[in-house]
C-alpha cells in the first residue's frame, strides 16, 4: 500500500517547485475507483468542474475550501467531505494536500 504521508511530502515539494502550484499522483486505480493525492500551494485553485459519480475529499495537510456555486465549505486537516453533486472547485488557503477518492461511471 502507498505511504500517504510520504506522498504528501513529495507532492507538496513538487507543487512548490511547479509554476502552476500543484502536483498530483494517482494512488489507486481499481475499475471505477480512483484515489489521487493532490498538492496545492497557498492561493492555488482547481477550477470549477463537473462531479464524479461519487467521491470524497480528505485533507491530509493544510486548509482548503470546496467552492460550490459561489459558496465555500472550509476543510482542515483530517476532515473528510463528500464531493458535491454539482459543479465545484477547490481552493488552497495555505499549502495543502488532499486525498481525492472518486468513483467514475
Amino acid at each position: 500500500m502507498p505511504d500517504l504521508e510520504r506522498l504528501a511530502i513529495e507532492h507538496a515539494a513538487r507543487a512548490a517547485e511547479s509554476p502552476h502550484g500543484r502536483s498530483a499522483h494517482l494512488v489507486l486505480h481499481d475499475g471505477m475507483l480512483r484515489q489521487t493525492v493532490i498538492a496545492l500551494t497557498a492561493g492555488t485553485a482547481l477550477d470549477e468542474h463537473n462531479p464524479p459519480t461519487a467521491g470524497s475529499v480528505q485533507v491530509l495537510r493544510g486548509r482548503v475550501s470546496l467552492t460550490i456555486a459561489g459558496r465555500q465549505l472550509e476543510l482542515s486537516v483530517g476532515e473528510l467531505e463528500p464531493v458535491p453533486q454539482e459543479r465545484h472547485g477547490l481552493l488552497a488557503h495555505v499549502d495543502s494536500v488532499v486525498l481525492l477518492t472518486a468513483v467514475t461511471a
